[in-house]
């Protein structure tokens, strides 16, 4: 479990090229340029680690490249304490991301394979999440909400409505929906009824699978 000057000075890149693409977010590059995105992947990767592209991680998914997981984390507008849902911890390394900028974060997989990988790399390296909950993300987790945002890092083909049931009325649901290539989507919530949509462009992710553990 290294973490090396080296390293280091690659996430520094990292940031650079992050700001480049148009992340303006200071709070979410401090987050990126502190988290060691090397551990979270096979080893064989390590030496890429620091480009801006998405990886496999095992059971079918992949880690989200970093300008992604930058995007949605500036879309969500955290602050410290906020209560946030996220749909598909994966690797943990967006799950890191909200930790590191606050969050009390409660994450959901649906691979246990993942899920059990995971739930012992995060304390490895001092990064805690609330919860991590085995499960299926469609249904969100409704024990806990309301919650102050809601993420989720697959492709949904629309959105799930036990998610926008479990958002604060002020919260924000940032969720890419789409089969194929998906449309970047920030839902805020206005009133008990109402949400307000906004659209940011085309995003590839692996799908969000229903009723699947």
């Amino acid at each position: 479990m290294k973490d090396t000057n080296k390293h280091q000075g690659l996430r520094n890149q990292l940031v650079k090229q992050l700001e480049e693409k148009g992340i303006t977010d200071k709070n979410v590059l401090a987050a990126i340029s502190k988290i060691p995105r090397h551990l979270f992947l096979d080893s064989s990767f390590e030496d890429f680690a620091y480009q801006d592209k998405a990886f496999p991680i095992g059971a079918d998914q992949t880690i989200s490249q970093p300008y992604t997981v930058a995007f949605q984390s500036q879309l969500l507008e955290i602050k410290k304490e906020h209560k946030i849902l996220e749909i598909g911890t994966g690797s943990g390394y967006q799950t890191a991301v909200l930790c590191k900028l606050g969050a009390i974060v409660y994450s959901i997989e649906r691979q246990n394979q993942l899920f059990k990988k995971t739930s012992l790399l995060l304390p490895k390296l001092s990064i805690r999440p609330k919860k991590l909950i085995f499960g299926d993300g469609y249904k969100g987790f409704a024990e806990e909400a309301p919650f102050d945002s809601i993420i989720v890092t697959a492709g949904a083909p629309f959105i799930p409505q036990p998610l926008m049931a479990q958002l604060k009325i002020g919260g924000r649901l940032v969720i890419p929906v789409g089969e194929k290539d998906q449309i970047m989507t920030l839902l805020i919530r206005k009133n008990e009824t109402q949400f307000e949509k906004h659209e940011f462009g085309d995003f590839r992710f692996v799908p969000l699978l229903e009723n699947k553990n």
